[in-house]
């Protein structure tokens, strides 16, 4: 029997280790924490019964997930969930951009905008899931529909700066510009707009999502889809050489770029080798769960009613803080993303106790505090918030790398979306999955299409791997 062995149980290696063993082959998973997980792992830290999700924790890009789809995983359990509004960035005169589910309704919120938004969002959101199956994978490939993915591609070579021109009310210019600091770079920078669109045309899609009982609900979904098919899991295996690892026919790896390097040394070709080790990480994130009691007052009525609200003011602000982030500097007023995923999932507060989750981006390695700019920043838009609080508890960047090693310097990303790293991940090859070494491939969100709890990237591997093997997916 054709055996494969998977290092890393996140989201990829979890989702890659479920697809191959779905082809009937021998998996073996070997995670170093003693669950499973990775970023997709929730707690009740705070409060016994109040569930707050450890790092992924909004899943626009994974509702409609082909890796997921494939796997079923409605079968084992997981159920989405979403608020009555997607998205809010509230701005110091109360008022707010709004993201709805319906494009049309956004653009009806975004007043004198919605002719533009319109027609920059209806298309794509139209033929999304045939557009998914280009978007959400190696880009160094012929396309299934390159007419459409090249009228979706065009915009997101953009700077963010630039498209934001587009808009004309603050509003809207806010809520791009929120959306498009997922990407942890400076606005300013070519193709800074290709997060923001792929992340609002999937939420416009599927809606921003989150799992019902928590992040964690998306690995015990791929855990049980993988014993389903007959994978075996062994946790508390930490993989440090490649002589740790079992023989098989093809093994692939949930590991950064760096711990790949790392692992297999000299094994690797010398190029390759010496690609992985140059690397490049994002910035970090600070954050800050809280236990609200009452839930958040923020002055705008729909961000009281928003899955993710976008803690930033106006546009020169959230380009001034994301580039002052990338040049190593704390930012007074900082980029913060907060979770409301209760609204969607009540079963994760207690009472009248909601878990609210924060974070911040701060510098790569960032050891300071960001808890006061954080409180300040919610304080801002939601005046006497403070009083509200009845519990925190702080991850700071080097809490994040210890428990996920894939997380180095506090990078929830697992490496910066510089233009080459965005576009040919770890390294130029038209295979961004191998490693130069027979049968050994990386399946991290280092690869494309990047971060995420879609699975796309330990789809891609997975897929490379059958091919290596000859085995032809069903």
């Amino acid at each position: 029997m054709t055996s494969a062995v998977v290092v890393g149980g996140g989201p990829n290696g979890l989702a890659a280790a479920a697809l191959l063993a779905k082809e009937g082959l021998d998996v073996t998973l070997l995670e170093a924490a003693d669950e499973v997980g990775g970023g997709t792992r929730s707690h009740e830290a705070l409060v016994p019964g109040l569930l707050h999700d450890h790092c992924s924790a909004i899943h626009p890009m994974a509702v409609t997930s082909p890796a997921m789809r494939a796997l079923d995983l409605q079968r084992h359990g997981l159920r989405w969930k979403s608020a009555e509004v997607d998205c809010a960035h509230p701005l110091d005169d109360g008022s707010a951009g709004v993201l709805l589910r319906s494009v049309e309704e956004t653009a009806r919120m975004l007043g004198p905008d919605a002719r533009r938004y319109r027609a920059l969002f209806a298309p794509s959101v139209r033929d999304w899931d045939a557009l998914a199956q280009d978007m959400m994978g190696p880009l160094l490939r012929v396309p299934t529909h390159p007419l459409l993915l090249a009228r979706f591609g065009l915009p997101t070579t953009l700077p963010a700066t630039v498209l934001a021109r587009l808009f004309k009310s603050p509003q809207a210019q806010a809520l791009w510009a929120g959306v498009a600091a997922h990407a942890f770079r400076p606005l300013t920078g070519p193709f800074t707009s290709a997060i923001g669109l792929g992340i609002l045309t999937a939420g416009h899609a599927a809606g921003w999502a989150v799992a019902e009982g928590g992040s964690q609900s998306i690995a015990r979904a791929l855990e049980s889809a993988l014993r389903a098919h007959g994978g075996t899991i062994r946790t508390g295996v930490r993989i440090t050489d490649a002589a740790q690892i079992p023989p098989a026919d093809v093994t692939l790896l949930d590991l950064d770029p760096g711990q790949v390097a790392a692992v297999y040394g000299d094994r690797l070709p010398t190029r390759v080798r010496r690609a992985y080790r140059r690397f490049r990480r994002a910035p970090a994130a600070f954050k800050l769960d809280l236990a609200v009691e009452g839930g958040v007052p923020w002055t705008n009525e729909d961000a009281r009613r928003a899955g993710t609200v976008h803690v930033s003011g106006p546009l020169a602000e959230v380009v001034r803080s994301e580039r002052e982030v990338a040049e190593g500097r704390m930012p007074e007023h900082p980029f913060v993303l907060v979770g409301q995923q209760y609204l969607a999932d009540p079963g994760r507060s207690v009472g009248d106790v909601h878990p609210v989750y924060t974070y911040a981006h701060v510098p790569h390695g960032y050891d300071g505090d960001a808890t006061e700019a954080i409180l300040g920043q919610l304080e801002r838009f939601a005046p006497g918030v403070r009083e509200r609080i009845v519990g925190r508890q702080v991850t700071r960047p080097a809490d994040f790398a210890a428990a996920n090693a894939n997380f180095a310097g506090g990078d929830i990303i697992t490496g910066a979306k510089t233009v080459p790293q965005l576009l040919l991940g770890p390294r130029a090859a038209l295979d961004p999955y191998s490693t130069g070494v027979p049968g050994v491939f990386v399946c991290s969100a280092a690869t494309p299409p990047g971060p995420g709890a879609h699975g796309m990237c330990g789809a891609g591997a997975a897929a490379s791997a059958l091919r290596h093997l000859g085995v032809r997916a069903a």
